[in-house]
């Protein structure tokens, strides 16, 4: 027997994240499921196709949760428009870093653009990167185009997605806000 399968290694439950339930054999005790809820834990399924499907968080993530959800219910239209700004510009700035990364160059355009945005995005400046990043992101296959249910590498960028809004959903139940109802 190989001593590798023998090791058993433990970390604290109040380190873990996230966890990834990947396999249709995998059994799990209310418990486990209470103690990785209470700490702030995001708990994700995957179906057949090893694709997340469902996520499970804790519902007590704030002690001023009921005031955080009124407030984020309650925010104006004015206020959700400049959000909605910050985070298309946060998200074009993003992809520029990525592109020069990968080019080893600056794309001068995305940066002018993320400076551009306006409230609320008007002139839709998100949907014209995304289609620049995309379409430079991936240069080295011809003809990619991001679709979302397509093969690899499409497939595999839905997969990073989901586990990233799986631990953006947790990060926003820890400040007491609702993750599905969105800017």
């Amino acid at each position: 027997s190989d001593d590798r399968e023998m090791t058993v290694r433990t970390i604290p439950i109040e380190d873990i994240g996230v966890v990834l339930l990947d396999h249709p054999q995998i059994t799990i005790t209310h418990a486990l499921l209470g103690d990785l809820l209470e700490n702030n834990c995001a708990v994700v399924t995957c179906s057949a196709t090893h694709m997340p499907s469902g996520l499970l968080l804790p519902l007590d993530g704030h002690t001023l949760q009921t005031e955080r959800f009124r407030a984020q219910l309650d925010a104006s239209l004015p206020l959700r428009k400049q959000l909605w700004q910050q985070t298309v510009q946060a998200k074009i700035l993003n992809q520029a870093h990525a592109l020069h990364a990968v080019l080893g160059e600056p794309a001068k355009n995305m940066l002018a653009w993320s400076r551009q945005v306006k409230s609320g995005d008007a002139d839709n400046l998100e949907a014209r990167a995304a289609a620049f990043y995309w379409r430079n992101l991936f240069i080295a296959l011809p003809g990619f185009v991001r679709e979302r249910e397509e093969a690899a590498p499409n497939s595999l960028l839905n997969y990073g997605y989901a586990i990233l809004r799986a631990i953006i959903a947790r990060a926003l139940v820890g400040c007491g806000l609702l993750p599905t109802l969105g800017i």
